[in-house]
């Protein structure tokens, strides 16, 4: 297992990697992918995202090997190349809805104090 040092060398791959995934629309386009391959035409149907911007994500994303490309006679299908990227996302998804959690019970408290003061 690689450990994670502080030398901008070493760092530089990770935050690429996590520049790919600070986009909606790029995270969108992941989504689509999630349950199989698809071709543009299928992820923009379902994204609702124009076919430029899906193409530009789709190069991005397979210059950085998250999806590969495969040509299936004259149409194109993207796959992810590696599912462990939806592991990673839920790790983050279950962390955030734990802090929501935690801002609501904190906002009902405080509620309740404000109501039990007047």
């Amino acid at each position: 297992m690689a450990t994670l040092q502080a030398s901008p060398t070493a760092l530089t791959p990770i935050a690429d990697y996590f520049k790919l995934l600070s986009e909606v629309s790029r995270l969108q386009v992941l989504c689509a992918l999630k349950s199989g391959a698809k071709n543009v035409t299928e992820i923009v149907e379902i994204t609702k995202l124009g076919q430029a911007n899906v193409s530009k994500h789709l190069k991005m994303q397979a210059a950085a090997n998250i999806v590969t490309r495969e040509a299936r006679g004259v149409t194109v299908f993207y796959k992810i190349t590696d599912p462990l990227i939806f592991e990673l996302c839920e790790l983050v998804c279950k962390r955030l809805q734990e802090r929501f959690e935690q801002q609501s019970q904190q906002l009902k408290l405080l509620e309740e104090l404000r109501s039990s003061k007047k």
